[in-house]
């Protein structure tokens, strides 16, 4: 069974007709979000599919924001703590996956990658945190390594990472995006942001038999695949 109707939740439609898991992808799309009525529709949705799939291991997606220390206060990521500290208490069977930034088809253009990409290929001036950086992973990836751990049910009650074995600087991301477009972004470049670490343990084992590889061209190559050919 899968709930809602965004980027997540179409990738994982397969499960649609599987009565083993409640994959739960209906929540809060914008980080930046600070409506209180958003953060309660998804904990009164998830707290109504709970009580009417009691018998299904339930899937949900957090965010690996919680790491970032400009972040870890923030309306979203402590929306995402209290929802796993919920599930941790309440249920038996869980698999919380703790995902980075996604990028595949999306119209929703507070996803990292959909913001730079609009701002700098309209010429739209923004503000560009340069001591900030930013995780970035294909969702096919992030599908075939929470697919696998699902259909061997590894790690299960408990909090997993799926990202990116790397974090990119903001100005590699912008430079990546001017290369390959042969432009130039208007920025202005604000002495903000933090780097920080996300421990991958748990699914290198499971990435290595993937086959899946975080080389020095995965940045350019997500760019080609979801917005050059636009």
């Amino acid at each position: 069974m899968v709930i809602g109707n965004g980027m997540v939740a179409k990738k994982f439609e397969s499960y649609k007709t599987n009565d083993q898991f409640l994959i739960f992808a209906s929540g809060v799309s914008n980080s930046k979000n600070t409506n209180p009525d958003a953060y309660e529709r998804e904990l009164t949705l998830l707290k109504s599919a709970i009580k009417e799939n009691q018998e299904k291991i339930l899937v949900y997606f957090s965010t690996c924001s919680v790491y970032d220390p400009g972040e870890e206060n923030s309306k979203y990521v402590l929306h995402k703590r209290h929802i796993e500290q919920l599930i941790q208490k309440g249920q038996k069977q869980f698999y919380i996956f703790r995902v980075s930034n996604l990028v595949g088809q999306s119209g929703n253009r507070n996803t990292v990658l959909n913001f730079y990409v609009y701002h700098i290929l309209n010429g739209i001036n923004f503000d560009l945190w340069t001591h900030a950086t930013r995780n970035l992973i294909d969702i096919d990836d992030m599908y075939k390594i929470a697919d696998e751990i699902l259909k061997k049910n590894a790690v299960q009650n408990q909090v997993v990472n799926i990202a990116n074995a790397e974090n990119y600087s903001t100005r590699e991301i912008i430079t990546a995006i001017e290369n390959l477009w042969n432009t130039r972004a208007n920025y202005i470049p604000i002495p903000k942001g933090h780097p920080f670490t996300i421990d991958l343990s748990a699914i290198r084992p499971i990435m290595k038999e993937l086959g899946i590889h975080f080389g020095k061209d995965y940045l350019t190559n997500l760019l080609r695949k979801y917005y050059y050919h636009q």
